[in-house]
């Protein structure tokens, strides 16, 4: 079939892109002025899909510009039939145009409606675009969406593809600087996705470049993502199938841990919000360890039947369909709404698992062995939910234990300090304002809940407290974050090494227990100063050391006492209330999730039992440390 410019179709122009950016992507913060890159990519990685681009290269440039280059066919630059110029005019400046709404040029797609790389040169405060096609270079510039000179035919090249350099609009993002990781963590995803690709991210800025390619495609990106992990069985469970114009695969593994890390994908787009896909491959999964555990007896007739939260315990997969005409909620495509696709994922995954488990009984029985703990587990945990509910209902001491609460009831203004050791909780307990403040201090390092299960983990006093505290319930059941009593949940700890450990088993709570809390953007870490100096009778404050540098070459080093703060006991309830609890003058740093999988791996390795990793990881880590306080 010829890729030419009649085979661009024209819905409407690009009025409103300007006006109202963010429902065009997402927003235009961090997140929307990334998604400019993507979906430039996007149009780069459907080529590779069609099997006419094997290199995608994305450069950031010193003066914080982008460039994508690829060597698929090239935008069509001949006249447009209908719309009288050229093609890559057509494409580049009107809204929901492009060769993707018919079949015949792409078979399977990830920018669906069209609206890509014309929002992003809409919302550019200049943009680029070159074409090698047909043993020629051609080009063509634009504005804020409007071609500023005509396509122009600039040389002769031996090459094919396009080459888009752009510079967000300031107007729009304001002053902004691409993070290196985000845009890592994007790309390696989509070349775990599309084995064989090779896509080079290359950072002017700092000199640095990384290389993404993976023949193994989807088994790689599994044991990427448990590389952290201890394995039950290797290699990876693999599933392809092709169903009528529809591709699947799937790769999945269960390893040690309690958790479960699964990633679902519709034609490259990472569909956070699952679909139908997901929802096959999960009904599939369970019914599949049932059936196959009854008929080999390795799961008796009086006993219940595996829940999905079983048979999910310590599995990482990855499901990947590829569909002619997906329908996904949204241009944010965060959801697969197709149908059809939930029966065939469903029947194909069933079908693959259950011929996995007869090939390898030794494996299937660690996998089943496995399942049937988590359901002791879950019965447990279910057990000790209702014995703290009756307990909570029955004495009020204990819900929410040592939290002194504030007088509000909307969540909206409310905060909760979690606050480490009764000394500081009781300075904290003074230093607040009652009416939107509640303080509860904890006693000791909290349990590590990467090492332990629901049941246990019910059973340990300072986490049940800090359940009650929250209000939201806990496990995949009753979890509810709209029922969160906080909306800023800021952890205050001492600035030393148990203060951080115990930050970071916090951390690592919420992060596999409430993660909807961090994505909300709930939880907070207090940033409590590291000094205080006095000079007469007035008081300053200094985060670390170079601020504390900064202030005394400000006020002068003498007739100065500089007093190190080794733990938050030390400050009186008026220094802490200044420094560390006031709304108008705190520092408050957000907790956020930019990489999942990165995010998954670091607390893996942090709080996991593999100590070899830990050790690489504190070793690499160790130059980045400041204000160590042993």
């Amino acid at each position: 079939m010829t890729y030419d410019a009649s085979k661009i179709k024209v819905l409407k122009g690009l009025e409103g892109v300007r006006k109202r950016p963010a429902m065009y992507i997402g927003d235009t913060g961090e997140r929307g002025l990334h998604h400019l890159v993507f979906e430039v990519v996007d149009n780069s990685i459907d080529e590779a899909m069609a099997g006419y681009c094997d290199r995608i290269d994305v450069i950031i440039h010193r003066d914080e510009t982008i460039t994508v280059i690829d060597n698929g066919r090239g935008i069509p630059v001949d006249v447009h039939p209908e719309q009288k110029k050229s093609a890559l005019e057509v494409v580049m400046t009107m809204l929901h145009a492009g060769g993707k709404f018919e079949d015949k040029v792409y078979q399977v797609s990830g920018g669906l409606h069209g609206v890509g790389v014309s929002v992003v040169n809409a919302l550019s405060e200049y943009l680029v675009a070159e074409v090698m096609r047909n043993g020629k270079v051609y080009k063509q510039e634009y504005s804020r969406g409007i071609a500023t000179t005509p396509v122009q035919e600039i040389g002769t090249t031996k090459e094919h593809g396009t080459r888009i350099t752009f510079k967000p609009d300031p107007e729009i993002f304001g002053k902004y600087s691409f993070k290196y990781d985000i845009l890592a963590g994007r790309l390696r995803e989509l070349a775990f996705l599309n084995s064989g690709l090779q896509i080079t991210l290359v950072d002017e800025r700092k000199e640095r470049s990384s290389i993404f390619r993976y023949d193994g495609g989807i088994k790689e990106f599994i044991e990427f993502l448990d590389k952290n992990k201890k394995p039950l069985h290797h290699p990876p469970i693999y599933i392809a199938k092709k169903v009528d114009g529809l591709e699947l695969e799937v790769a999945m593994q269960y390893n040690d841990s309690y958790q479960e890390n699964i990633f679902s994908f519709a034609n490259n787009i990472n569909t956070i919000e699952g679909g139908s896909h997901l929802t096959g491959f999960k009904s599939a999964l369970t019914r599949t360890l049932n059936d196959f555990a009854r008929r080999n007896k390795l799961l008796k007739d009086n006993e219940p039947a595996f829940s999905g939260e079983d048979v999910r315990e310590g599995l990482t997969a990855v499901i990947s369909v590829k569909v002619r005409n997906p329908q996904f909620e949204g241009q944010t495509k965060t959801k697969l709404g197709n149908p059809e696709v939930r029966s065939i994922v469903e029947s194909a995954v069933s079908e693959g698992i259950y011929r996995y488990l007869e090939e390898n009984p030794s494996k299937a029985r660690t996998i089943i062995e496995k399942v049937k703990l988590a359901a002791r587990s879950r019965i447990a945990a279910r057990k000790a939910r209702e014995l703290t509910r009756r307990k909570s209902a029955l004495d009020s001491a204990d819900l929410p234990g040592k939290l002194a609460d504030c007088s509000t009831r909307d969540p909206e203004k409310a905060e909760l300090f979690i606050v480490e050791g009764e000394s500081a909780g009781g300075s904290a307990k003074q230093a607040r304002d009652r009416t939107f403040q509640a303080v509860l201090p904890l006693r000791g390092k909290i349990l590590n809940v990467e090492k332990a299960r629901l049941d246990k983990m019910l059973n340990n006093q300072t986490i049940r407290t800090l359940i009650s505290a929250l209000g939201t319930g806990i496990g995949r059941d009753d979890f509810d974050a709209d029922k969160v009593r906080y909306h800023k949940i800021i952890i205050m700890t001492d600035a030393d090494v148990d203060g951080s450990h115990i930050k970071t088993l916090l951390l690592t709570f919420f992060f596999r227990y409430a993660k909807e809390l961090i994505e909300k953007g709930y939880i907070y870490i207090a940033q409590q100063p590291l000094y205080g100096v006095k000079k007469g009778k007035k008081e300053y404050y200094a985060y670390d050391d170079e601020e504390l540098e900064k202030l005394l070459d400000r006020i002068g080093k003498d007739c100065i006492v500089v007093q190190r703060y080794k733990g938050l006991g030390e400050m009186n309830p008026e220094q802490l209330w200044k420094t560390t609890m006031d709304p108008e003058r705190r520092i408050l740093k957000r907790a956020s999730i930019e990489d999942a999988y990165e995010a998954d791996q670091v607390f893996t390795i942090l709080m996991g039992d593999e100590v070899a990793p830990r050790r690489e990881f504190i070793v690499q880590n160790a130059k980045f440390v400041k204000n160590l306080d042993i």
